[in-house]
């Protein structure tokens, strides 16, 4: 069982992250989306941006990483072999373009209990080079009870 001790505990970025437009394409790619504004700076510039524009998901990338920094914390003792994922979503305050130069900052948001089961959920609030607020995704993983 996690403990809700852990609720609210903030656990700052391992670093910053350039967005490289190959990164952007590799995800694009990844995820068969073709939208040419991925790929194209023509196409991206053509709808307003001053630089490619990375898929709605694309933060995943990094976030799953940051999360994990929390998730391993030795003190919340998760294990990962009961774990599955339960939820993901994004709230974008603007798109992530290539050249964005990232920092993250993961919060367990909420550890609760059912049915035997732990369900803890994770906010990444990612900010860019110049301090503006970009995105903030969530997952929410499952932690199976020993009987499950």
């Amino acid at each position: 069982m996690l403990s809700p001790d852990f609720v609210g505990r903030e656990y700052p970025g391992s670093g910053t992250h350039e967005i490289h437009p190959y990164s952007i394409g590799a995800f694009a790619r990844s995820i068969n989306d073709e939208n040419p504004a991925y790929f194209d700076l023509g196409a991206a510039q053509e709808l307003g941006y001053p630089n490619l524009i990375a898929p709605p998901t694309f933060l995943i990338t990094i976030a799953l990483g940051e999360s994990r920094r929390a998730l391993n914390d030795p003190a919340l003792g998760l294990d990962w072999s009961r774990v599955v994922h339960g939820d993901q979503r994004f709230t974008h305050r603007r798109p992530v373009l290539a050249g964005d130069v990232l920092s993250c900052l993961t919060t367990i948001e909420s550890i609760k209990t059912v049915a035997g089961n732990d369900f803890v959920t994770m906010r990444s609030d990612f900010v860019d080079q110049d301090g503006g607020q970009v995105a903030s995704t969530w997952s929410m993983l499952v932690v199976r009870g020993p009987d499950a």
